[in-house]
Order: structure tokens, then sequence, then C-alpha cells
């Protein structure tokens, strides 16, 4: 078990601003991305059809003590477009998981994701985390290419994982970035 998850802070750059997720951020998040099937595809929930759905989503993460939830604003609306967390990594050292992340389509294939996960990954190991994990479906190719662009290296693929909403089986792809990797690969991310 993770010593202690990152305590909720904002954590902001010149293109984002990270936030401790509030159900105040529900009805912009509801406007960014629900009922989105393509966009809910590959997360562990049902699409949220309704703003309620959405909120009930995140009064569950805000209220539960292993999910740090962020709302992820772009400084270019001033808007919550998707969400992120730090997540607890039971059976790893000095480890935590950045997941649960998702952008509204607006936002995909933007600078908002590596730029969020630039002020994630340097809070992190700069609060002393060995390893930050990152996963997500086996088929889910987007979100891999992601993934390895940051510099998260496969460890492994743990066959099913769990059940996706649909009740299929997912098997989950592991990534990891280490602390000694993270230097050159957030100097190649901001050449």
């Amino acid at each position: 078990m993770t010593a202690k998850l990152p305590a909720p802070v904002v954590l902001e750059n010149d293109v984002v601003r990270l936030q401790p997720l509030t159900l105040e951020h529900v009805p912009d998040l509801f406007a960014a991305g629900g009922g989105d099937d393509e966009l809910w595809r590959w997360l562990s929930i049902a699409t949220p059809r309704t703003e309620e759905d959405l909120a009930r989503t995140a009064r569950a993460l805000i209220g539960d003590d292993q999910h740090v939830p962020f709302a992820v604003i772009p400084k270019e609306t001033g808007r919550p477009g998707g969400w992120t967390t730090y997540i607890d990594v039971p059976g790893f050292d000095d480890s935590v998981e950045i997941g649960w992340t998702w952008y509204g389509r607006a936002h995909w294939r933007t600078a908002l994701n590596t730029n969020c996960k630039l002020l994630l990954l340097d809070h992190a190991f700069g609060l002393g985390y060995n390893r930050v994990l990152l996963k997500t479906d086996v088929l889910n190719l987007r979100s891999q290419a992601a993934i390895r662009r940051i510099g998260g290296v496969h460890e492994g693929t743990l066959r099913r994982h769990r059940r996706r909403p649909d009740g299929t089986w997912r098997d989950t792809v592991y990534f990891g970035i280490l602390e000694e990797e993270w230097p050159e690969h957030r100097a190649r991310l901001n050449r």
C-alpha cells in the first residue's frame, strides 16, 4: 500500500489547471463528455446519460480514500473538460497510479494530456514517489500510445483483470515510469 496518497492540491502550468474535483464541476464536465459512448468506452462504468449519473460517479471518487481526483481545466476555456486521479497502488512500495482519466472530445489530440501528465508526474516524483503506474484496457490503443509517448514502459498485461460495463472481460495493460527515468522523458516532452 502507498504510504500516503498525495494531498489534494492545485497544480497548474500555462496550459492547464488541475484542481481538486468537487460536485460544482459536474455541470461543465457533463457538457464536456456526458453521454459520449466513445469517450466512456474504456472506463469501468457505463456512459453517464445524465448529470446526476456523472455526479454519482464524481461523488464516489471524491469520497473514496483510495483516490485523489482532479478536475482538468484548460486555461484557454477556464471550464472543466475532464478529470484525472491519483490512485493508491496496493503491493508496491512508494508508488502511485495516475488513472481514471478522461477528456471531452474537444481536448483530444491537443496539448492538454501531455501538460496534465507533466504536472502529475512532476508532483508525484517531487513528493518522493519511486514509481508511477499507468494502465489501460488492452483494446484501448489510443491510450496505450499516449502512455508510451510520455515515457511509460510496458510492464505486463493482467489477463481477465475485470469486467467491462458490457460484461466482457478486460485485459489490463500496465505501464510504469520510474523516478530516475522521468527527467529524460520530461526534457523530451518539454522540447
